[in-house]
């Protein structure tokens, strides 16, 4: 089964004959069924099935001589329409099945930032059609199957000016030590000096979470789960219609990107609330949003 299925509510689904059982139930009714014709021989298929607004399982698959869907692998999805970041992406397949992945040179979190991309088909079918893969945004969202809930550090409103200015020259250093800039990189160098040093003494009279504000940083062997602390800007509760579990949908501020982040309510320690912090390991996917639209 697949790991983050109890994200959106199917934690009682332990097994692979229950989850089995849920696909077959899923794939009754395929209304809503979506499909792309790779050569003469083969095809691609997609059935969404939602169970809480903007929340479901995605199953593919193939569309046999007999009309039969014949499904291949799934997986959960939370969607958003909130976009992330404006950084051009570089798309990749993978290599055992019909997935693609995302990757951002995002200056933000001063990392590549590698995600699964949730909208496959349109991919695809661009790729087979020959348009052009320049991305306009992207949009992201993270399914996490534990986490807790921090307080919020108290700062000012000069402080938090102070913070999105130096933010802001960092990434400008950044973007010009990419470029080869000398100067840039020898100032980024003394900074992350001095930040270390300052890092290393405050951690012997404070608390480790009273000096990070917020972290993105890779967790584990896959390149698209991560370990974050990001301060919850909007909640919204959720419920699976087939299970009646709830499912929390948070949009977090996290190294000063934007997304939402996925979380049963039984998997999470703590009271959230709108300026306290969420700290936990996500699987982070998203949809991509390309320049020009296929007709």
């Amino acid at each position: 089964m697949h790991k983050f299925l109890r994200t959106i509510g199917f934690s009682l689904y332990e097994k692979d004959r229950d989850i089995e059982k849920l696909l077959d139930q899923l794939c009754e009714d395929l209304s809503d069924l979506k499909r792309i014709q790779i050569d003469e021989e083969s095809n691609l298929c997609e059935l969404r099935k939602e169970v809480a607004p903007g929340m479901g399982i995605a199953i593919f698959g193939e569309m046999d001589r007999e009309g039969h869907f014949c499904r291949s692998y799934y997986y959960p999805y939370l969607k958003t329409s909130d976009m992330t970041s404006y950084v051009p992406c570089s798309i990749q397949r993978h290599t055992e099945r019909e997935t693609y992945a995302g990757l951002l040179d995002e200056y933000k979190v001063g990392i590549s930032l590698i995600f699964y991309i949730d909208n496959t088909l349109e991919c695809r079918e661009r790729m087979i059609d020959h348009h052009s893969m320049d991305t306009k945004d992207t949009c992201l969202s993270g399914l996490s199957v534990s986490g807790k809930i921090l307080l919020p550090i108290q700062k000012t409103e000069i402080q938090r000016e102070k913070a999105r200015v130096a933010a802001k020259d960092r990434n400008t250093l950044l973007e010009a030590a990419k470029n080869g800039d000398e100067d840039a990189m020898e100032t980024l160098t003394i900074e992350d000096i001095d930040l270390y040093s300052q890092a290393s003494r405050r951690a012997m009279k404070e608390d480790l979470y009273s000096i990070i504000d917020s972290c993105f940083m890779p967790c584990g062997v896959e390149c698209d789960q991560y370990s974050i602390i990001g301060e919850i800007i909007k909640i919204e509760e959720k419920k699976n219609k087939i299970t009646e579990e709830e499912v929390y949908d948070f949009t977090l501020e996290c190294s000063d990107l934007i997304f939402h982040v996925g979380i049963a309510k039984k998997d999470l320690v703590g009271t959230p609330e709108i300026g306290r912090r969420f700290k936990g390991q996500i699987w982070m996917q998203g949809v991509v949003n390309f320049k020009e639209k296929v007709e």
